[in-house]
């Protein structure tokens, strides 16, 4: 399992890169092997500005269907164009090709209720 040090993780296990004003947000490593095979990633809220922990888009397995939320309070800039084409990309490389959004994020106080590589890895292991 893969945890990057200079990521922020949810308890939702999504995970956010800041990048100067800009974020990158996607679902972890482990989120992707729990789900298995992703066959399509839904985000209709490109931009529309929302709050931290609201539901910004859908994913979608074989079986199921799960919520992404939003790490942070922020606009949704941009969404991936490339998992139209190859939703695989979220399993395969979950943290680079298979980022979800690009936001800008509103209140950089809500880095601050986020977790740490090592945090986030201790709650997986509970």
């Amino acid at each position: 399992m893969n945890y990057p040090e200079n990521l922020k993780y949810t308890s939702e296990h999504e995970w956010i890169r800041l990048e100067g004003d800009v974020a990158y947000v996607g679902i972890t490593d482990y989120a992707q092997e729990q789900l298995g095979d992703i066959v399509f990633v839904d985000i209709t809220t490109e931009g529309e500005t929302l709050e931290q922990n609201e539901v910004f888009g859908t994913i979608e397995v074989v079986k199921t269907v799960s919520d992404l939320f939003l790490p942070v309070s922020g606009e949704i800039l941009e969404q991936n164009d490339e998992l139209a084409d190859d939703p695989s990309l979220v399993n395969t490389d979950p943290y680079g090709k298979g980022w979800l959004v690009k936001i800008r994020p509103t209140n950089m106080a809500d880095f601050d209720n986020l977790l740490d590589a090592a945090a986030y890895k201790a709650l997986i292991n509970e």
